[in-house]
């Protein structure tokens, strides 16, 4: 049964909204709204006559504003069951594609997932790797942990950034979401509470949600994380686990300090809460000298902590492996969980990560001067084609998480799918709803791709932006300065 929203509600949110004239200053009002997450997709709204006494408007002035939010794609009527909210392009559109291909032709840039090309130096790692494969032919090739010589350079990798380990803490897996799921499945029962932020990696909450979990958000502010409130919420929640990504928030950027790490570990021991790092960017610091200088792991700080870690960012995302690196107390319920879901991660590609590991300091410098390229013809194109869009330019990571003057996220997005572009909007990132002042922007095409998409963004945004807004609301904002943060 969908929800409803009664028409009361809908007033007190609504306030006083502009009246000249008054159908589209309510329509404009509830756009918003539903763009921000306050009134949630798929609820149904206060039909015509319950409306029009609350607001004590016009049964015309209702029925003309819920006429724009069809139009504009933030409603849809059912026949014989009322007025729904939705966003433009649908609710697939904003939740469930963050990952997902595009499916247009040759002229389609599709930046909807975070994912370069092949580095430098691939190649030649699968060819030293077809030399090492014969000594593993004669066993069964089966691995749940990890080959062991892959597992001690994982290993010998967080000793080096200032976290011992040692090789049997260490599971090899089929991609950092297949950790996150073996994680979830061998920590929390139905039922659990799990703290994630929002926004976040969407593709990770759900193999929280999978597991029977239920997700307790914490904002991530643009400029970054609250403690504070982050604290409170451990404390009245009482999670079970709580998932962070520290370095390089995934969508935001966001890094955070040793100073932070040390305050958020003793929140979580005052909790009992233990913390998921997910530390798939980590290694993408793109600021000079910043890659000899990063914080150590959340896990220095914290004895408890399950980290997990991914080869698809730092390498390619073809080279489908991840891993977890956890207590060696935890470890046997770790494998348990694993081998409910497999037995093990490919041996040529862990023979390719080893060697690839071995070689990070020829093969991560050029990958970087890669994405430092991409990242400043995206920075570049934003402001000159967007100048009203506020960003945040991140030491790292892979893509810039801009705000919209305006809750238009879905409607730009799905405006830019048509005219050849595909990028995710805020409420794919979303634990709860709204974030629809947001867009993601990776920068891991190259700068010329990324010149364009922009263009093409701009075009969708314009066009969003002046046939969505009420026309007193476009006249407010002539003459606005540009907003630029970098």
């Amino acid at each position: 049964m969908s929800p409803v929203i009664s028409a009361q509600r809908v007033a007190t949110l609504t306030g006083d909204f502009p009246r000249s004239p008054a159908y589209l200053g309510l329509a404009e009002s509830l756009r918003v709204l539903i763009g921000d997450g306050r009134i949630g997709i798929g609820v149904r709204l206060p039909s015509e006559r319950e409306l029009t006494g609350v607001l004590d408007v016009s049964r015309t002035t209702v029925t003309r504003a819920y006429e724009v939010l069809r139009e504009a794609g933030y409603a849809e009527a059912r026949r014989g069951s009322g007025t729904f909210t939705t966003v433009p392009g649908g609710h697939r559109r904003a939740h469930d594609r963050s990952l997902l291909p595009g499916t247009g032709g040759e002229d389609v840039i599709d930046l909807n997932c975070a994912a370069h090309s092949a580095p430098p130096g691939l190649v030649e790692a699968y060819q030293r790797a077809t030399e090492e494969l014969p000594a593993y032919l004669s066993g069964p090739g089966y691995f749940p942990l990890g080959v062991p010589a892959l597992q001690a350079r994982i290993a010998a990798a967080y000793d080096a950034r200032g976290l011992p380990t040692v090789p049997e803490q260490v599971m090899v897996t089929a991609g950092a979401l297949a950790a996150a799921s073996i994680v979830a499945q061998a920590s929390t029962s139905p039922g659990d509470r799990v703290v994630v932020e929002s926004p976040t990696y969407p593709n990770a909450t759900q193999a929280v949600r999978h597991a029977g979990a239920r997700l307790v958000p914490a904002a991530v502010d643009p400029d970054g994380w609250d403690l504070d409130a982050l604290a409170a919420t451990l404390r009245q929640s009482s999670p079970r686990l709580a998932y962070l990504i520290p370095d390089f928030q995934n969508p935001t950027g966001h890094l955070m300090s040793e100073a932070q790490r040390e305050e958020l570990a003793t929140a979580l021991a005052r909790t009992r809460t233990v913390v998921v790092a997910d530390e798939a960017h980590q290694a993408l610091a793109l600021t000079p000298g910043l890659a000899a200088a990063m914080p150590r792991p959340l896990a220095a700080y914290a004895d408890d902590a399950i980290t997990i870690g991914s080869a698809s960012k730092s390498f390619w995302g073809g080279l489908r492996l991840g891993w977890v690196r956890a207590p060696l107390a935890d470890m046997d319920r770790l494998i348990h969980a694993r081998i409910g879901l497999d037995l093990g991660a490919p041996v040529f590609e862990q023979l390719v990560l080893a060697d690839l590991m071995d070689h990070a300091d020829e093969v991560l410098p050029r990958h970087r001067e890669r994405l430092v390229a991409g990242r400043d013809a995206l920075v570049a194109a934003v402001r000159e084609h967007l100048p009203e869009w506020r960003f945040r330019v991140p030491d790292g990571g892979l893509a810039l998480w801009c705000e919209l003057p305006e809750a238009l996220g879905s409607a730009t997005s799905a405006e830019a799918e048509r005219r050849g572009v595909v990028v995710a909007p805020g409420p794919v990132f979303a634990v709860e709803g709204g974030l629809d002042r947001y867009v993601r922007i990776p920068w891991t095409a190259t700068p010329e791709t990324l010149t364009e998409a922009v263009r093409r963004l701009a075009a969708a945004w314009e066009h969003v932006s002046t046939t969505t807004r009420p026309a007193s609301s476009r006249s407010r904002r002539a003459g606005a300065g540009r907003v630029m943060v970098a």
